[in-house]
């Protein structure tokens, strides 16, 4: 497996692997200065050639930036699940998706590419989470809530049953979303409330 970024979150993502049997070949990122991470060598994106035997994950925590550079890579992307996550049996998760330690995610959801569900994160049943976004450590998702497209439910967050976050829609931690959000809103507050969009 190869990471695109050595961030904090690539760390999260290369005791995934490990826990999981798995080795970290490199990291690839733009910083000439970072030469390792956890022990791992890092190249600079200059000398990095893509090789498609080699799956790749974007270890970027930003939403926008992992879609604009999933658009860039043609190779394969893998996938990182904690062992000690715990998942429905028939749960879809797409490529590129990480799931931390924790996490627990119920029956007939589905998790779209490239997103990020953190540590402790709770997402219960026939809920629908689009490509690159992010259920922050603690969050709650209760049944049937869908999530757009890049948006970020925050960290301690609770989203109540059949609600829907917009796409790229940003809802603060500790909020209790109580009816739905529209796309790029900024959602604060128990009850959330709409402060910008």
């Amino acid at each position: 497996m190869i990471l695109i970024g050595a961030s904090g979150h690539a760390k999260v993502i290369i005791d995934i692997l490990e826990k999981s049997g798995q080795s970290v070949d490199f990291l690839v990122d733009t910083n000439e200065n970072i030469k390792q991470l956890c022990g791992i060598p890092v190249i600079h994106q200059d000398e990095y050639k893509a090789e498609q035997q080699h799956e790749l994950i974007l270890s970027i925590g930003e939403n926008p930036v992992r879609k604009r550079l999933a658009a860039f890579f043609s190779t394969r992307f893998g996938k990182a699940i904690h062992p000690a996550a715990i998942l429905a049996s028939n749960v879809e998760i797409g490529e590129g998706t990480v799931v931390m330690a924790g996490a627990v995610v119920n029956s007939s959801t589905r998790i779209g590419r490239h997103c990020i569900i953190n540590t402790t994160a709770s997402i219960d049943h026939d809920c629908q989470i689009g490509d690159y976004a992010h259920i922050s450590p603690n969050a709650t998702l209760c049944g049937t809530v869908s999530v757009g497209e890049g948006a970020q439910v925050g960290a301690g967050a609770t989203v109540i049953p059949n609600v829907h976050i917009g796409s790229w829609a940003m809802i603060g931690a500790g909020a209790v979303v109580i009816s739905d959000i529209p796309d790029h809103a900024v959602a604060v507050g128990n009850p959330a409330i709409v402060s910008s969009q």
